[in-house]
């Protein structure tokens, strides 16, 4: 059977440019990303049957198994390295070229498919039937449904077309703000808002009622409960960092929002660290058990099996891939580390890759907690580079790139997985497997650095209003805050022994601490995603086939949403970043200006939240569509 053929590699790299940009604009929007096997699997499956006519479920298995690198990559990259850029923008340093940024992405890459090949017999293989590798198993499912796949992948364009076309008025032609807030004034120092934006409403469906309303409990105690209390005590008083009274902030422009990006984002920041080393914690026992059974499975000198579907990559290329990849990261002046940094990388990569394919088996990429390992990692290299002299901003650039290389690391070793259970379902060959999936890190790796200068051009760097690059922010003030000691440590406090609070009454802390750590106007519209899925879920049906159905569907027309918001926001940044010659005053217009018609005519915010509940109707439309017709 065609398995590892040109036309696998050339739609594989293709999707995964496509899927890295959509994810790396989604993260930075909303500090989240999603994964991407499922809707590759799909497309996969209606280029080469309807399209080529080709039918090999393998080399369908191989397009997804090389798209869905890309995600991870932009995962990885988008979590950390914005913090280089805003660096850059203070005057510390200089721009990281895209070189630096190619390079850091294609270590971590390399380093996370290598270090997952060791793992694969004991997780994937042992352990069938114990780690359910949701979206693995998903994949397959839409792999082997071969003769459905023309009308799946039909649901995933609809959304994608229907998403690009709502993004385009929304955020091109700014019929409408894709912003909606409010300040209620008759509670002081809270607010309300909605992001009308198609990404996220599927965001919230693909992830759940569950997830999604931890995310929205934790913006409420955010916006109804701690920042009121700020307006209530401390109305009169300049807390630090900011320089102003809380009620003069509350009374500048961007309201009660002011209240959020001063305080109660370090609060969030504190309660996701703690959130990140809590999960670490917690997967201890399960790192070391994966740790035993992969290395007494070497220790007793496996033979080679002959049978295509045991065949991995041989250990000594990979110990020997991970040693040449250590020596360009020690050796190569355009990586910013030195031997010991390097050494950090190779076994804190190691430890996290066996985390990341361990968690993504029992809740799915999707809900990876890649940023809590970041966070974890950057703390203690950054302690570590400070022990030994390696402080000022060398050490911050040093602690950053450990972190966004071992972010790259944890992402693609979760994808990587995913993957091999795919193909361990399907009857895939795991030693090409492994070989796509380089390709694919490849591939994106040369791409993500374009994607981070185009984002940052287009919407006037990171950390603004319209690419609040949340984590990558995160990072940024954790390195600050270890190396320069000016972190406002009591907020992060309050934050961490919320994190401890929530942990007691046991609920997941990481989905609620980033609520708490983002904006309430980016949880409301998933908490609506999420209300979505529960009603479908909870509706009669004739049987548990035709509810799954059902559900399938509205994920797959969700991640077309996703991919076709994502895509249209990478569009717009390249308008907003072609000059289109000068206005009266003088300034330089682009052609996103030209495209802007909110001058002349806009439906306002009432227009925005109709479009929006259409969206919701559409999901609603597009999951029970085929139900309808039996």
């Amino acid at each position: 059977m065609p398995e590892f053929t040109v036309v696998s590699i050339v739609l594989g790299a293709i999707l995964a440019i496509v899927f890295g940009g959509a994810n790396a604009y989604l993260g930075l929007r909303v500090g989240m990303t999603v994964s991407a096997s499922i809707p590759a699997a799909v497309i996969s499956m209606g280029v080469i049957r309807k399209i080529l006519r080709r039918d090999s479920i393998l080399e369908n298995n191989m397009v997804q198994t090389i798209g869905s690198a890309g995600e991870s990559v932009a995962a990885g990259a988008i979590f950390t390295l914005p913090a280089l850029f805003m660096w850059a923008k203070d005057g510390l340093c200089d721009v990281p070229s895209l070189v630096e940024i190619g390079l850091i992405a294609l270590c971590g890459g390399v380093l996370g498919v290598l270090m997952m090949i060791p793992l694969r017999s004991a997780l994937i293989v042992k352990e069938h039937g114990v780690l359910a590798y949701p979206e693995g198993q998903a994949c397959a499912e839409v792999l082997i449904a071969g003769e459905e796949g023309g009308a799946k992948a039909s649901t995933v364009f609809s959304g994608l077309g229907i998403a690009a076309v709502y993004k385009f008025i929304a955020d091109g032609l700014k019929l409408f703000p894709s912003e909606i807030t409010y300040d209620i004034s008759a509670y002081k120092g809270s607010g309300v808002g909605i992001d009308v934006l198609p990404a996220l409403a599927g965001v919230g469906y693909i992830c759940g009622v569950k997830v999604s309303s931890y995310l929205f409990a934790g913006g409420v105690l955010g916006w109804f409960v701690i920042m009121p209390l700020m307006a209530l005590f401390g109305g009169d008083l300049v807390l630090f960092p900011a320089d102003k009274t809380i009620n003069e902030l509350i009374a500048a422009p961007g309201g009660v929002s002011n209240l959020w990006s001063n305080f109660l984002r370090y609060i969030g920041a504190g309660a996701v660290a703690c959130g990140g080393v809590l999960s670490l914690i917690k997967s201890l026992p399960l790192i070391v058990r994966t740790f035993k059974d992969a290395m007494g499975d070497y220790g007793k000198g496996r033979s080679n099996s002959t049978l295509r579907t045991e065949q991995d990559i041989s250990v000594k290329i990979v110990l020997l891939g991970i040693l040449v990849v250590a020596v360009v990261m020690w050796l190569l002046p355009v990586i910013p580390l030195n031997l010991f940094t390097a050494l950090i990388v190779i076994v804190f990569g190691f430890f996290f890759a066996t985390v990341s394919s361990r968690m993504v088996g029992l809740i799915g990429s999707s809900n990876n907690p890649v940023s809590g390992m970041a966070i974890a990692t950057l703390l203690i290299s950054t302690l570590l580079l400070k022990a030994t002299g390696n402080d000022g901003i060398n050490g911050m650039i040093a602690a950053i790139v450990i972190g966004g290389i071992i972010c790259v690391i944890a992402a693609i070793a979760g994808d990587t997985s995913q993957d091999l259970k795919t193909g361990f379902l399907v009857g895939a060959t795991p030693k090409k497997q492994q070989i796509g999936e380089l390709i694919g890190v490849a591939v994106s790796a040369v791409a993500i650095g374009a994607i981070l200068y185009l984002l940052s051009n287009a919407w006037g760097g990171y950390g603004t209003e319209d690419l609040p690059a949340p984590q990558a922010v995160l990072m940024k003030m954790i390195v600050e805050g270890v190396m320069g000691g000016n972190l406002p440590w009591n907020l992060v406090f309050v934050g961490v022994f919320i994190a401890l609070v929530v942990e007691v009454l046991g609920i997941p802390v990481l989905p609620f601490a980033i609520g708490l750590y983002l904006p309430i106007y980016l949880s409301v519209p998933m908490v609506l995603g999420g209300l979505l899925r529960w009603y479908l879920e909870k509706r009669k049906y004739a049987s548990e086939k035709a509810k799954d159905n059902v559900v399938q569907s509205g994920v797959l027309y969700s991640s077309g949403l996703i991919a076709g918001e994502g895509i249209v926001g990478i569009l717009l940044a390249v308008l907003a970043v072609i000059p289109m010659g000068l206005n009266a005053e003088g300034k330089t217009l682009y052609l996103s200006d030209k495209v802007n018609i909110s001058e002349l005519f806009s439906i306002g915010n009432i227009g925005g939240l109709v479009c929006f509940a259409l969206i919701l109707l559409s999901i609603y439309f597009f999951a029970t569509k085929d139900s309808k017709k039996k």
